[in-house]
């Protein structure tokens, strides 16, 4: 009897504290706001179905090795229409320096054809209908709805706001998903769009992957790790 109250009562205590989590998130978000005044999605891009191509193209690849490829890459392909009818071996070789460069040729191309046909050009704004289309999973669509629509639907994981969430005790979890609701719980709705850039540029200026975490400015906030 007495095995079984001391399970309930670990359970209980590890139901996460959502008050003291969200005063901790306040904190933590003031820090960045002194740290990082501006912070910007580092991809470039002049529409909204730029953006969706950049942001395909930068899944595992650097966001400077995507922009030295859209660079060239939106001077061929000005309008959507360009991309719907393009030739996919000549697209994937105008990507090539990019990871998975032909399963993302595929996607661009097969969405532009999806966005025209259905969409009537225009790219959707709206999470639902976002993830329906070749390549956008839901921090694809988070990204892509806060800086081409202003809209904040939920909150971009990336693997530094993965990272630094984790570090700061925030969430325990490591699928993107679920860190997405956890921080959602947390974080006021307004600091949905732009907090995960205000963490990516902290994760690259200040805390990297191999931190020893003996300088950074938000040491404080870092949950130790239990032996």
């Amino acid at each position: 009897m007495a095995k079984k109250q001391s399970k309930k009562t670990k359970k209980k205590a590890e139901k996460r504290n959502i008050k003291k989590l969200q005063e901790k998130a306040k904190k933590i978000i003031a820090e960045l706001d002194k740290l990082i005044p501006e912070a910007k999605i580092a991809l470039n891009f002049s529409n909204p179905w730029e953006l969706y191509v950049a942001v395909v193209l930068s899944a595992r690849n650097r966001d400077d090795m995507v922009n030295k490829v859209t660079e060239n890459l939106f001077k061929k392909y000005r309008t959507l229409d360009d991309y719907a009818n393009a030739n996919i071996e000549e697209f994937a070789k105008d990507i090539n320096k990019l990871g998975l460069y032909k399963q993302k040729a595929k996607y661009i191309i097969t969405a532009a054809k999806i966005i025209k046909e259905k969409y009537n050009g225009s790219l959707p704004d709206t999470m639902e209908e976002l993830i329906k289309l070749p390549g956008v999973g839901r921090k694809t669509a988070n990204i892509i709805l806060w800086n081409a629509f202003k809209k904040a639907e939920g909150i971009a994981v990336d693997t530094h706001v993965r990272r630094l969430s984790r570090l700061f005790g925030l969430t325990k979890s490591t699928n993107p998903d679920k860190i997405e609701k956890d921080l959602m719980e947390i974080i006021p709705k307004e600091r949905w769009g732009d907090l995960p850039y205000k963490l990516i540029d902290y994760g690259r200026k200040y805390c990297t992957a191999r931190c020893k975490h003996k300088t950074c400015p938000l040491k404080k906030f870092i949950v130790k790790k239990r032996k």
